[in-house]
């Protein structure tokens, strides 16, 4: 996923809630792979930035010599502005983009 060239809004908006429970008919089930998706998400986004980070730590006690690295606060700005993981995984939802499947009408058949 490219985090920059994604264009899901990063204020809240009112979805229409037929097109959200369009693909299942049951909105409980679709905000329930829109969660897990969301999850999904932002342990990505965690493992990257904790990785990103990883490479600005400093494994000194010493206190004095803590310093502002103008690199690290532009990754952690970077982060902060993105739009939050709901609005990925809703953003996907809406554009058909998360494979889902119910498990319980393959195994009554």
């Amino acid at each position: 996923m490219d985090l920059k060239k994604t264009d899901a809004p990063t204020t809240t908006l009112t979805y229409n809630r037929n097109q959200i429970d369009a693909p299942t008919d049951n909105i409980y089930e679709a905000i329930s792979v829109i969660a897990k998706r969301a999850e999904q998400i932002n342990t990505d986004i965690r493992r990257e930035l904790v990785d990103k980070l990883e490479e600005f730590a400093t494994y000194n006690d010493s206190l004095e010599e803590i310093f502002e690295n103008k690199e690290q606060i532009e990754v952690s700005k970077f982060y902060e502005k993105l739009p939050k993981p709901h609005a990925l995984a809703v953003k996907e939802w809406l554009e058909g983009k998360i494979y889902h499947r119910n498990t319980e009408e393959n195994t009554q058949e």
